[in-house]
């Protein structure tokens, strides 16, 4: 209907095929101008982009294929969240390539970033196919890609993985468990601890930060706790043979490694927790024109079928899979459905309450420094 209605008082008398040519060239001309605007900045900076992260190696390098003539810095790939926002607040009067232009953060991120007045808002092309839920309604900031929690597990090292949050403070797993980054401001490790919160509370979100940080605090006391964020480098040399990861990055170790170790990646029975992340563009962009045709990249159907190569679950996902655009091969390469059916997606009040018990109450609670 509401389509309809646009036709109608746009084109008067034209016809719908007319109408969309002129549009099509109205947006081509768009897309020109902003390649032409981007060109004269000459760089982009982006921040905390692992490449084997949602496989976003692919995503940049196609990124640098499409437009050769913007310098491409990348700042502190394993950075978290809180370590973005804060490196968009050091570097408010930076023009250099130190102040990042973009931000890949957390969900609750998006929203304390905007009402902090750090961000500036840009409706990509492809705004409307973006779930509302997932976005600020005046394009502050908006959902790129999703997750769960689960146990990546170094096979030649932990014979009998965990099947659930409870499992791990078996004895057998003294000195194995980590977390994928430090809870104070990692999003990821934020999660974690909500997600053994929930299960060890019984599925009661209300409570689930406070069971969470309780739960890490007696793992941390019996020794199974590894004060070291988790990666694929770390699982493979045995430094955390069990790492609290998002599946998405798990099941890409396991194709990085090569079986070399095995990894198995495990959602959990309960507490499954799914995580969206954000992309935004800092309000102090010094090149915010590169940084609007990097949304416009990271928004278009080739990079969020990449993401989807890599076991991220892109946010236009189900208009991807309605229009066919999803190879087959990439849906079989995704976990069973069933291991998600119980996922919960905590909203956004809900991520601003634990966010804030879990960053404030880690040393007090917990007191493990995670490095």
């Amino acid at each position: 209907m509401k389509q309809a209605f646009l036709l109608r008082t746009a084109i008067g008398s034209l016809s719908v095929a007319a109408f969309l040519a002129a549009s099509n060239a109205a947006m081509a001309d768009a897309m020109s101008d902003l390649v032409a605007a981007a060109k004269k900045e000459g760089e982009l900076t982006i921040i905390a982009v692992p490449h084997d992260w949602c496989a976003y190696g692919d995503v940049i390098a196609d990124f640098k294929t499409k437009y050769p003539f913007l310098k491409l810095n990348e700042l502190d790939p394993d950075a978290g969240s809180g370590d973005e926002i804060e490196a968009i607040k050091a570097n408010k009067g930076n023009k250099g390539p130190q102040s990042p232009d973009v931000i890949d953060v957390g969900l609750s991120f998006g929203p304390s970033s905007k009402a902090e007045g750090l961000l500036q808002p840009y409706k990509v092309s492809t705004w409307d196919s973006i779930p509302e839920a997932q976005k600020d309604p005046e394009g502050y900031w908006y959902g790129d890609y999703y997750g769960v929690l689960s146990f990546e597990v170094n096979a030649d090292l932990v014979p009998n993985p965990p099947q659930d949050w409870a499992d791990l403070k078996k004895p057998e797993y003294a000195n194995m468990v980590a977390l994928g980054g430090d809870p104070r401001t990692s999003n990821q490790s934020i999660m974690s601890v909500f997600a053994a919160g929930l299960s060890a509370s019984g599925g009661n979100a209300d409570t689930a930060a406070e069971e969470g940080l309780k739960f890490f605090a007696e793992l941390n006391k019996l020794g199974n706790l590894v004060p070291t964020g988790g990666s694929a480098a770390a699982l493979a040399q045995g430094t955390t043979p069990i790492t609290v990861r998002w599946d998405y990055l798990s099941l890409g170790d396991n194709d990085t490694l090569k079986g070399n170790p095995p990894v198995k990646t495990i959602v959990p029975k309960t507490g499954v927790v799914a995580g969206v992340y954000v992309q935004a563009i800092s309000a102090y962009a010094p090149h915010p024109n590169a940084a609007k045709l990097w949304m416009e990249h990271l928004y278009s159907d080739e990079s969020q079928i990449t993401w989807l190569k890599g076991y991220c679950h892109p946010i236009r996902f189900q208009d991807l899979v309605k229009r066919g655009k999803v190879p087959q091969e990439l849906l079989d390469k995704l976990p069973p459905a069933a291991a998600y059916e119980s996922a919960l997606f905590p909203s956004l009040e809900l991520q601003g309450k634990f966010k804030e018990t879990i960053t404030k109450q880690w040393d007090t609670v917990v007191g493990a420094n995670i490095q």
